[in-house]
């Protein structure tokens, strides 16, 4: 046979990117920023609130518009980081978070400070998703990915009780501004480390057209859906906006999937999210953190008025949380995950972290920390962490490199939705309970103090039962984890097809392997 009719060797694997572990440093130093954000601006909020003369009425829209944002444009933000390329995304929204963020310090008005928390969402929307597709394309070898998501996922999980901790230093000893401040150093060095080692593979760009109908669909159906739980939460389930929003986020959204069905180039292609294994991690994770975000709510009233912690003690008295998913993460997730199937590790995860929280239910007004607050919170911390690691991998295991974005983003879709509904759903039957035990008790106190008693004996009792609702929740978790995660073990599982048609531009994108060398 001649040379010239030889068949053509096969394409060589590129080399893993050797600056790949320095990068995870500024990844992770970025999701930590976003994570932080969301938990410090709470603590802040009572001393900005009064230095910007923010109606109590208007209060929560600092909350609120960076909510609606940053959940309303996850997916396109998603879509985005395919498009664009993941690294340039990330680097943009460092950029324009710390932008952001300094507007938000430097606030001298409401409008000001609500229009930064809405330009903080924004570019969240477009960071956060960048940052986990990076990840999935970077670390493809099972063991690397395995302690890379271990990483991540002690980040994603804890960095909320890190940022009581931090908002309550900087409150309490600085100003509230500087709760906003601290994230420009944050964003600074992340952009720069990003810009200098981050190598993100060839060839996973997304070279198809951007779906505009569904980018208007997919975020008005998501506002719509944040801002009906959020509503519900200050206004009641039964006020008629609030079931406005609940009706015209199901009509937008089923709208969407109607027009993700049929375009040639969808935002959000259905095999993402229909594919078994990742559409169980979307369910579970979501319900897991309605429970966790109700539960951060109610310990840091618990501890700051029952119990008359500072914003500092309230903060530090998390740690055995963070220490606990640290470990789940790092050490017991990332050792495992390797060796058995994820849902072996996700469903002892949530059914461990439903027992820490079971023994928050026996919570009353006299009840000590170290003997009560402190084991639970370890369990929750290490059930939580040892589940969310594999949760964070799976998500995007075996999407095509194209849509390592717009599967990301439906990670963080997911958190950001729960963390609404869990406030919002949890907030609502603790205050009834609440009500309803002081209407039963408040006859039989005389005194001021017994009625003081009665009103924080009635708060407690209605912590108590909503973190009942918590536990089921988490119960839940576990059987949807169970049930819908088949996939084996990461290094001899085959790489996950994810259904339908490749679409567009699809000869040439590689998948994101899962299977270890």
């Amino acid at each position: 046979m001649s040379e010239t009719a030889q068949a053509p060797a096969p394409k060589a694997v590129p080399a893993p990117d050797p600056g790949r572990w320095k990068a995870l440093l500024f990844i992770a130093l970025a999701q930590l920023m976003v994570v932080l954000d969301a938990t410090i601006v709470n603590i802040a909020l009572p001393s900005a609130q009064q230095d910007l003369g923010i109606s109590d009425g208007n209060r929560q829209w600092v909350v609120t518009a960076y909510a609606l944002a940053f959940g309303g444009l996850l997916l396109f933000g998603g879509r985005i980081a395919d498009l664009w390329g993941r690294k340039q995304a990330f680097v943009v929204g460092l950029v324009g978070f710390a932008a952001a963020s300094g507007l938000g310090g430097a606030a001298t008005n409401e409008a000001m400070m609500f229009g930064a928390r809405a330009l903080q969402g924004v570019f969240g929307a477009l960071l956060a998703p960048a940052a986990l597709s990076l990840l999935a394309v970077m670390f493809t070898d099972a063991k690397e990915r395995a302690k890379a998501f271990g990483i991540y996922g002690a980040i994603a999980g804890g960095g909320g009780a890190v940022g009581l901790i931090l908002g309550g230093f900087l409150t309490e000893y600085l100003d509230w501004r500087w709760t906003f401040f601290v994230n420009i150093p944050f964003a600074a060095l992340a952009a720069v480390g990003a810009f200098l080692v981050i190598r993100e593979p060839e060839g996973g760009r997304n070279r198809s057209s951007l779906d505009i109908p569904g980018v208007i669909l997919s975020t008005l159906g998501l506002v719509a859906l944040v801002y009906g739980f959020t509503r519900a939460e200050s206004e009641g389930w039964g006020d008629s906006l609030t079931i406005g929003m609940f009706v015209a986020s199901a009509v937008l959204l089923a709208a969407f999937v109607l027009v993700e069905s049929k375009v040639k180039a969808p935002l959000l292609p259905l095999r993402v999210v229909t594919e078994r294994n990742r559409g169980g991690v979307y369910l579970s994770l979501g319900l897991a953190i309605i429970a966790m975000f109700g539960l951060f709510l109610f310990l840091t009233y618990y501890l700051q008025i029952v119990k008359g912690y500072s914003p500092v003690e309230t903060g530090f008295a998390f740690l055995p949380m963070i220490v606990g998913m640290i470990v789940g993460s790092t050490q017991i997730g990332t050792r495992l995950m390797t060796r058995v199937p994820p849902r072996l590790l996700m469903v002892p995860g949530f059914l461990v972290a439903a027992t820490g929280m079971l023994l928050l239910t026996q919570m009353e007004t006299d009840s000590s920390y170290a003997a009560l607050l402190l084991p639970a919170q370890v369990l929750l911390g290490l059930g939580m962490g040892t589940a969310f690691m594999p949760a964070m991998s799976l998500a995007t295991q075996g999407v095509e490199a194209r849509d390592a974005g717009v599967a990301s983003a439906m990670v963080n879709t997911s958190q950001q939705v729960g963390g609404a509904i869990g406030t919002a759903l949890l907030n609502t039957i603790a205050a009834s309970a609440t009500t309803a035990y002081v209407t039963d008790h408040i006859a039989g106190a005389t005194s001021r103090s017994q009625q003081q008693l009665v009103q924080l004996q009635g708060m407690v009792h209605g912590y108590t039962n909503a973190i009942w609702f918590a536990v089921g929740i988490l119960v839940l978790s576990a059987a949807i984890a169970f049930t819908f995660i088949t996939t084996g073990r990461p290094d001899t599982a085959s790489v996950a097809a994810s259904g339908g048609g490749a679409g567009e531009g699809a000869e040439d994108e590689p998948k994101v392997p899962v299977i270890a060398h």
